[in-house]
Parts: C-alpha cells; sequence; structure tokens
C-alpha cells in the first residue's frame, strides 16, 4: 500500500511539474522571450544532459540562449533592410585569384572598425573582378556587427532621388541615408550626372562625412571621377568627402566569371 501511494504522490508531482512547465513556457513565450522558451523546452527535453547543473547554471545557459536568439534576430532584420545584391561572406571569399586582393587588408575591414571612425571604402577594378561581391561581403559582416547598411546601384538611386524631389518624399529619403551606418554605391561612375544628381550627391555626401560610412564600387579608376561627376566645383567637394579618410582596394586581373566559366566547362568535357 504505500508503495502503491508513493507511486500516485510521484505521478501526481511530475504532473503538477508538466503544468508548471507548460504555464512557464506560455509565458516566455507571450513576454516574447523566445530564446529562453527554446532552452527552457530543451533542458526538460533533455534531463540527463544538465541534471548536474545548478540553477544559476541553468539560468545561464537560458540567458545566453536569448541573447544568441534575439542577436540572430537583428541580423536578420539589418540583412533584410540592406537589400543587398548578392549574399556574399567572409568565409567564402577567394584569396587564390590574382586580382590584387590584399588579404591582410581586407582582413582589417572586416574588423569593421572602419565603419565606427567614420570611413570609406572604395573598390575599384575591371568588370568581373569582385567589386560588387567583395562590396556585400562588407556590407554582410556590418550587419553581423549591428550596423544599418542600405544597398544601391548608384543610377538607381540618383533615380529615386528625382523622383522623390516630385513626391515630396525627398526630405525623408536623405534623412533616412543620413541616418544609415554604411551606405553602398553600387557601378559608380558609369553615366555623367546631371547637375541635379550632382547636387544631391553632394547632399548625400555632406550629411555623411564624419558621421556615417560610404562603400562605393566603381569600373573607373579614382583618377576618372572627377570627370564622370561633370561640374569641376561640386565634383571637387563630393570628391573631397569622399576620399577623405578613405580605404582604397584596387582590384586588377581576368574576370572571376569568365575564369568560373572555363572552369565549368573544364569540367563538363570530362563528364
Amino acid at each position: 500500500m504505500k508503495m502503491f501511494a508513493v507511486k500516485i504522490t510521484t505521478t501526481k508531482l511530475k504532473g503538477k511539474n508538466n503544468m508548471f512547465n507548460n504555464q512557464t513556457l506560455q509565458t516566455l513565450r507571450s513576454l516574447k522571450l523566445t530564446g529562453m522558451a527554446d532552452g527552457l523546452e530543451q533542458q526538460l527535453e533533455q534531463p540527463a544532459t544538465h541534471e548536474e547543473l545548478g540553477f544559476d547554471e541553468r539560468l545561464a545557459l537560458l540567458v545566453d540562449r536569448e541573447s544568441t536568439h534575439r542577436s540572430n534576430n537583428k541580423v536578420s532584420r539589418l540583412l533584410k533592410a540592406a537589400r543587398l545584391k548578392l549574399q556574399a561572406h567572409p568565409e567564402d571569399i577567394d584569396y587564390r585569384h590574382a586580382r590584387g586582393l590584399n588579404k591582410s587588408q581586407f582582413a582589417d575591414l572586416l574588423s569593421s572598425q572602419w565603419i565606427h571612425q567614420h570611413h570609406n571604402v572604395l573598390i575599384t577594378g575591371p568588370t568581373g573582378c569582385g567589386k560588387t561581391y567583395l562590396g556585400c561581403v562588407l556590407a554582410t559582416q556590418a550587419c553581423r556587427h549591428g550596423l544599418s547598411v542600405r544597398y544601391f546601384r548608384t543610377s538607381r538611386l540618383l533615380e529615386s532621388l528625382s523622383i522623390a524631389h516630385g513626391d515630396g518624399r525627398f526630405p525623408r529619403l536623405i534623412q533616412q541615408l543620413a541616418k544609415t551606418d554604411v551606405l553602398v554605391l553600387d557601378d559608380w561612375g558609369l553615366e555623367k550626372m546631371t547637375l541635379s544628381q550632382r547636387n544631391d550627391m553632394l547632399e548625400i555626401m555632406e550629411d555623411r562625412h564624419g558621421h556615417r560610412s560610404t562603400l562605393i564600387t566603381s569600373q573607373l579608376p579614382i583618377t576618372q571621377w572627377h570627370k564622370a561627376i561633370g561640374d569641376a566645383t561640386l565634383a571637387d567637394a563630393i570628391l573631397d568627402r569622399l576620399l577623405h579618410n578613405s580605404h582604397k582596394l584596387k582590384l586588377k586581373g581576368e574576370s572571376m566569371r569568365k575564369i568560373m566559366c572555363k572552369i565549368d566547362e573544364g569540367e563538363h568535357s570530362t563528364c
């Protein structure tokens, strides 16, 4: 009888514990503490893994799980808002290709310290050498470090600014750009700027100079940017703000697209 009573008591305790745990999980999720809720579920599902840990240690695991969850969510939101052209990750960079990419210099840029110092990055080189990819790598890394990014093809940004002048959104758009930690301008200098575009670009650079960072990729060498902007006075003003405290990556070599195409053709021919 005593053993039977013990079994009933144990069963009741387990039932109460399950009810208590379910309530705790529901409360955590209602408070949007999803990481802690997931961590608690894991501890409940794997009791043998955690039974030797004390209360403080188990609580620390839950707090760490919540912190990681929030950090991952923030990075996902930042990457979505950045609207990068390419999914590009630092661990996937090919340093073997002879294109003049200094591994030490790029590793330093991956620390995102240049952003905290409000410096700029200027990547130039021929078509296909990986300028956009490397720019997106640095932008992705910035998001991982909790910094806001916006990517634009330069021509499309200038077009958006022109439209914004007409529908009254220009002040708000300019303000949004001014608050963005890293502004990526891809394919800079493909077309000569109009007077209105030069004025808009000067306003953007004036807002960002010394406060935010700008990353530019261009097929044109920096020595030709002045001509591409058009007006000498405005070009001086824009480039003075861009070139000051800038990190320059001058790439060279054959197009990586052609190289990859040759590799694919070679592999196909041996099949």
